[in-house]
């Protein structure tokens, strides 16, 4: 069972586009939201030069693909000054260290390796890391101490705008999950349903071959990158699950034409999404 928590957020420089402090109801963690500008001026946060967790988080402007960098250090606020010099695709970091400096160089190392393997399944955001984190061997009480602050910390991650560590959320098709739509022409048969974070396309779909020429470049760019990266097979299958931003986009890609996905995805009884949503 979910308890309800509080999350407390303090704009330090009073806009929401400065820094931010961010605290969990009964946790001792403390994650701080640093935009790349602001991190210079962060000397002025004592516990930020003690040991903890980060993530450099950015975007690539030519695949439209989130990226994100996760590290350790016993000095946060030094790291991060020499991530300025040395990488250049973050635009903003967010930070997790412990209110009691109760953190070790053993636990933040266990804390990358783990929060590097979850965020990889997670498969949300490009990872930036050129190796794997090693592990650090912990106790059994401090390991799951340390599971409980990667939870907190996915939590807090989250209510400021980076899923990176969550999975995405696949309904099962029982009675009590969201309706399963179908889309389905002369050369592709889809099946998904609507999430939180957009549209679910499931795993065994199988799309067009052809793209046609109503497809627009940005899509088109999109099905060719899926194909690549094998979410898409050779018989034109998907392989995994995979969430789109909009029905329209799933529709689209799938069927090679654009296409409304509001109309084009019908339940079992033929109904629209759109008509279902209303």
């Amino acid at each position: 069972m979910n308890y309800g928590k509080s999350i407390r957020l303090f704009l330090i420089e009073g806009i929401a586009d400065g820094r931010w402090m961010c605290e969990l109801s009964n946790w001792t963690g403390k994650a701080y939201k640093i935009p790349r500008n602001c991190v210079k001026e962060s000397s002025d946060r004592e516990e930020l030069k003690n040991t903890g967790i980060y993530f450099l988080f950015g975007k690539s402007d030519e695949t439209d693909t989130y990226r994100v960098y996760i590290g350790e250090a016993e000095n946060i606020y030094e790291r991060l000054l020499t991530h300025l010099k040395e990488k250049d695709f973050w635009h903003e970091c967010v930070v997790f260290i412990s209110k009691d400096n109760n953190l070790n160089k053993a636990h933040v190392k266990y804390l990358e390796n783990r929060m590097y393997t979850i965020a990889k399944e997670a498969g949300r955001y490009q990872l930036e890391n050129s190796n794997i984190p090693t592990q650090s061997s912990l106790s059994e009480a401090d390991r799951a101490e340390m599971e409980e602050f990667i939870n907190n910390a996915k939590l807090l991650l989250s209510a400021v705008g980076h899923k990176v560590l969550e999975a995405t959320a696949i309904p099962s098709k029982t009675n009590n999950d969201p309706e399963i739509f179908v889309f389905e022409g002369k050369d592709y048969k889809a099946t998904g349903t609507t999430t939180a974070d957009g549209f679910v396309v499931f795993k065994n779909s199988i799309l067009s071959k052809k793209a046609n020429s109503s497809l627009t470049k940005s899509l088109l760019d999109k099905r060719n990158k899926l194909i690549s990266e094998n979410i898409i097979d050779s018989a034109f299958t998907f392989t995994k699950d995979y969430i789109f931003s909009s029905p329209s986009t799933a529709a689209s890609i799938i069927s090679g034409n654009s296409t409304n996905g509001k109309t084009a995805w019908r339940n079992s009884q033929g109904m629209t999404l759109k008509d279902y949503e209303n």
